[in-house]
């Protein structure tokens, strides 16, 4: 899934590799927002580099997606390819259903 040699990638590559954005145009606008946490840091800027391990926290269609790279891929390729890249971790928030 990696090229060889690349221990890290562009964060907004990254969310439109894995399909979470429909275009990287899409992609850098979530990061320039700085809504976007990468280990628990935010992020302003679509070039953070995103490595193996690392964990993302941020609001997509409604909802708190907080995830774990698990690998970097170096295509976008199918969706069943792109979920291979990252897993779901800790509960997911609805934008519609607050816990209390």
């Amino acid at each position: 899934m990696t090229s060889p040699g690349a221990d890290s990638l562009r964060l907004d590559k990254y969310l439109w590799y894995v399909r979470l954005t429909k275009t990287r145009a899409a992609a850098q606008s979530l990061c320039a927002e700085g809504r976007m946490r990468l280990g628990g840091r935010i992020v302003d800027r679509a070039h953070q580099a995103v490595r193996i391990g690392d964990v993302l926290t941020f609001a997509l269609h409604g909802r708190v997606r907080v995830i774990r790279v698990e690998a970097l891929p170096a295509r976008r390729g199918p969706a069943a390819e792109a979920a291979l890249c990252y897993a779901e971790i800790g509960d997911a928030v609805d934008g519609r259903e607050r816990a209390t």
